[in-house]
């Protein structure tokens, strides 16, 4: 088999996860194509995009030319046509088996027979979504951790289905953007650090919601016993109360155990559109830029 040539990306989703995939791979110099089917959705986008990147330039992390040079290879777009060049596409889109299903069956007609499409998911292993396409061979998981503009790990995970050499390819391609692949030879959900991180989240949220400390407690006693950066209710603020949602609920529909559902607090946030950061409010509350502005937030509030 002919080595495929990486010379044009694509990322299908441009929410938080999306869109820094998309920048993360141009900054790397990539051609980037960033698609999502709300117009509403991708001018969000850009915007964030613009107030992180200025930060950083602010910061010295990159200068206004880097900066500007990304931006330059980056074309945001609703129109999925345009993926029809990518020799990689990233999917970042919601965590809902049936709508990956759905984007995979659509992108098989689009790209070309030897283009990897890889699913940024962590719960969703790729084996669910390879029969949906024509060459099975070429799909895998890309798993990238939030928030991508920070986080160096990224989790490559090779299902039954995926070749050597989209394993591979894949890995480089990683390395290529400045990140660390870690290869998991098959497919289990969670794949290794949700899994480890969810033994935590589990045991945090029992402990809040029996009442035995509050969230910003919990947290403080992570950061400042077990030297994690964040703490599991920030955490959860962060990546979205729904994706944490969404995830329990898939591993519930698939194991029929009652631990895997969602908690019963991650289940009554979400249904009141408390769902963290995005919607200024989840265990914490935050303001119209995202800054935490008070320091507990308790459930009964």
């Amino acid at each position: 088999m002919v080595k495929r040539m990486i010379n044009q990306v694509a990322v299908v989703g441009s929410g938080a996860m999306g869109s820094q995939i998309a920048i993360v791979c141009a900054l790397a110099g990539y051609p980037v194509t960033l698609q999502d089917i709300e117009q509403s959705s991708i001018d969000k986008a850009k915007t964030f995009l613009k107030g992180q990147m200025d930060k950083r330039v602010d910061k010295g992390r990159y200068t206004r030319e880097e900066v500007d040079r990304a931006f330059d290879k980056l074309v945001f777009t609703t129109d999925i046509q345009q993926l029809s060049k990518a020799n990689i596409v990233i999917e970042a889109i919601v965590e809902k088996l049936d709508a990956k299903r759905d984007l995979f069956a659509q992108l098989d007609k689009i790209v070309a027979s030897n283009t990897i499409l890889a699913t940024n998911s962590s719960t969703i292993v790729s084996s669910k979504l390879a029969d949906v396409v024509s060459h099975p061979e070429n799909v895998c998981n890309i798993h990238f951790f939030n928030p991508v503009l920070v986080m160096e790990m990224v989790e490559v995970v090779k299902g039954p289905h995926t070749s050597n050499e989209t394993a591979s390819e894949s890995m480089e391609f990683i390395e290529s953007i400045k990140k660390t692949p870690v290869l998991l030879k098959k497919e289990i959900s969670g794949f290794i650090a949700n899994r480890i991180l969810g033994k935590l989240m589990d045991e945090a949220l029992f402990l809040y919601e029996n009442g035995y400390a509050s969230a910003d407690e919990i947290d403080i006693v992570c950061k400042k016993a077990l030297n994690h950066p964040i703490g599991p209710f920030a955490l959860l603020d962060l990546t979205g109360l729904d994706v944490n949602y969404f995830v329990r609920q898939q591993r519930f529909e698939e194991t029929g155990d009652e631990k895997d559902r969602p908690s019963k607090v991650v289940a009554e946030k979400v249904a009141k559109g408390e769902l963290g950061r995005k919607t200024g409010k989840g265990f914490y509350k935050y303001d119209e830029k995202g800054k935490r502005i008070e320091e507990s937030y308790i459930h009964n509030n």
